[in-house]
This record gives C-alpha cells, structure tokens and sequence, in this order.
C-alpha cells in the first residue's frame, strides 16, 4: 500500500511526532511504500527510513512568514499558536499545506491518507482529497485545542466527522472524539500505541550500578506548567530526605518565561536539579536506564507513551491519574505497579484551579516516597507493544470499501 503521513507540525519533537515518526518506520518493516508532509524549518533534519518520500512545508518562509504551528500552547520549540492566528496566517497557511499535499498526491499517488491530530490540516486534505481513503489520529492535544480555541471551529467540525476512520488513543478518549466531532461511533477505533524495544530495553545491572541510580528521579518532556514541572520541583519540599535525591529534567521550552520560573523554582528546590536539555530516542533511554523513578506530573495527557518507555527501561513511574491512562495499562500491561496520583480539581482543559496545587503536589511526593519504597517488577505484556503490531491494526481498519 501507499501511505501518505500528515502533520502539521515538526514530525520528530513531541509525542505526537514521535508517534508519527516510529508509525513510519512501522509501516516500512511491513514493507509499504511511503511519504510523509510536515511543517519544519529550512535548517531541520528530517530521519525517516529510506525510501520514505519527504514533502516540506517551510516555517519562517516567504510562503509561511511566522513560527510553526503548535497543537498546544507551549511547545518545545519556537511556535505559532493556533489562536494568535489572524486572517492573513490563515490563508498563508492553507495556501502552503493546500500546494504540498496537492504536489505529494499528484507524484506519489497514495492509496490512503494518515493525518495527525483532529485539527484543521486534517480538516482541509479531507475536503482537497476526496476520493483518497483519510484516516486521523487523535492524539489528545487536538481535543484540548478545539475545546479552548474557536479559531476554524466550525470548518474542523464539519470535515472531521466525513473521515473514513478515526483513529483513538484509548477508550476514554474514544468516546469524547465520538461525542466531540459528532463521528458515527464505527468510524472511531482504539489503537494505543507502541514503543521501540530495540532502544528502550532494561539491561543487567551490577548492584554497583542499581546502587549509582538510587535516589533519582528523571522527568522527560516539555518544560512547562502544564506538564506539571513546576508543581514537581515545589513537590519535592515534602518528601523525606531530599539530600539523598537528585532529579533530572529532560526537555526544552518555547516559553521562556516559564522555564525563568522553573529554574528559579529549581534553585531552591531541596533536592538537586539537573536540567538535561532535549535529548534524542537513544539518550533518553540511557537516562532511564540510570535513574530509579520516572515522573509524570502532568495536567493532560492523551496516552503518554514516555510512561511505556521508561517501564521498558526498568523504571519505577509517577504519574497524574488523568483520564483513560491507568484502563489502558490495566488491560495491556498486568502488574505495572504504575503509582498514580490524583489530579487537582480543574479550571479548565489543562488548567488546575491554583488552590489545590498545595494537596496535589502533597500527594505528588507522597508517590514519590511510595515508588521509591517499591521494588520494580516488569510489567507483562511489554512485548506485544509494537509499532509494527499498531500499524497493522490502522491496516486492518481501513479496508474500505
């Protein structure tokens, strides 16, 4: 099959992307042919496996004079936010997209379409591609964004629901998409997702090495208030002997204001802090092989795959028991021993109201306290999550008629 991948945004910077990028080399082992459209900028590499067409859309261009457009509001690199989008952008946008996937479809000729995220570029090549089968993924940012922006609203309402099939994270999620967009409930199916054994694996270790990674903690992700680092690095006031920890955080910001406010947090935070900056698939293995606890404080999620990637990695995991995630577990991965904290009471999508940060971040290092406690058992079921069994399944789905 030929097999044209969308997305908006950069295809190798945030989960989405990542989930993007390893649906690609998926789908490359089961031998399909391909191409992939993504917006970047002039100076960024594209990895893809070889043979992959490659179809650019320039950020920072004559054509696309502004940042890339991003699914949330901070990203890890410099971006556009959909709601800051004017008339002009707008049009500059479609018009750039609208000339890509045109050229793409003419010489490479798809037999079906994959779009990532329920968002406005879906909308469109589901409108400029009507006689090609297109599929989207859901990735959970685009229910958030269409519920807090009304910025093409109604054109992404009217286009999503004539997909030939949506494509769901997990059950939770799944019936909001149904409700949101309005979907007939037989287009939308649950996939999951998949992780890449052949770089995040649990080594054996010498008691000197499980020894060196007592005691510290890794976050890995955007450095932002809404993926919960700043409630971490205050969480870590509370727990019981801070001097024997240390906590390394993975990641990079488009806000830098915030991370002011998150290294200033970190220079009083009891427990070191070591900002890692973004690091590629392979380091960010390593790190979670070299630490004892991985945390996930956020606020929202859709099914973070850093959480399957680090039990991978032998990693004890926190996270925030945010909707659909901990089912999800239960049902593929028995015994995972996850510790689950619960979220505060929210003002919004991803906005906790400010009074109940003290009690979350409380329970925060209380789970903190609890995993570093417990010994890591393997969770089962590790092996049949693959980015090749994930891609069978959007095959066996999009057999349409």
């Amino acid at each position: 099959m030929r097999i044209l991948s969308i997305t908006a945004q950069k295809p190798h910077s945030t989960g989405s992307g990542v989930y993007l990028t390893e649906l690609v080399k998926g789908f490359a082992k089961l031998g399909h042919e391909q191409a992939v459209i993504a917006g970047i900028y002039k100076e960024d590499m594209a990895e893809f496996p070889d043979g992959v067409e490659f179809y650019p859309v320039y950020f920072r261009s004559e054509a696309l004079p502004f940042a890339v457009t991003g699914m949330s509001d901070e990203m890890p690199y410099e971006s556009t936010r959909y709601r800051d989008m004017d008339e002009c952008m707008s049009k500059r946008f479609c018009q750039a997209f609208e000339g890509c996937v045109t050229q793409a479809v003419e010489e490479f000729c798809p037999e079906l379409i994959i779009c990532h995220h329920l968002y406005v570029l879906t909308a469109l090549v589901r409108r400029w591609c009507p006689q090609i089968p297109v599929a989207g993924i859901c990735h959970g940012s685009d229910l958030r964004q269409l519920k807090k922006n009304e910025w093409e609203r109604q054109r992404i309402w009217a286009e999503i629901k004539h997909l030939d099939r949506v494509f769901a994270l997990h059950d939770v999620q799944r019936q909001e998409v149904i409700s949101l967009y309005d979907i007939d409930a037989d287009k939308v199916h649950v996939i999951g997702t998949g992780y890449n054994d052949e770089i995040f694996f649990r080594k054996k270790e010498t008691d000197a090495e499980r020894e060196r990674r007592r005691g510290k903690l890794l976050f890995a992700g955007k450095l932002s208030e809404k993926k919960g680092v700043m409630s971490l690095l205050r969480a870590l006031r509370y727990v019981s002997h801070p001097e024997n920890l240390e906590l390394t955080l993975a990641g990079s910001t488009g806000n830098e204001e915030e991370l002011r406010e998150i290294k200033s947090l970190a220079q009083i935070c009891p427990v070191r802090t070591v900002f890692a900056g973004r690091v590629p698939q392979s380091e960010l293995a390593c790190l979670m092989r070299g630490h004892e606890v991985f945390i996930l404080p956020s606020f929202y999620e859709g099914l973070p795959l850093v959480v399957i990637e680090a039990l991978a990695c032998g990693e004890k995991v926190v996270c925030t028991d945010l909707p659909g995630i901990r089912p999800w577990l239960d049902k593929y991965l028995s015994g995972h021993e996850v510790v689950f904290v619960e979220q505060p009471e929210m003002a919004g999508e991803d906005e906790p109201l400010e009074e109940e940060l003290p009690l979350f971040e409380k329970r925060l290092a209380q789970g903190v306290e609890t995993a570093l406690e417990r010994p890591f058992v393997m969770p089962k079921g590790l092996t049949d999550i693959s980015w090749e069994g994930i891609c069978r399944k959007i095959l066996r789905c999009v057999r349409i008629p």
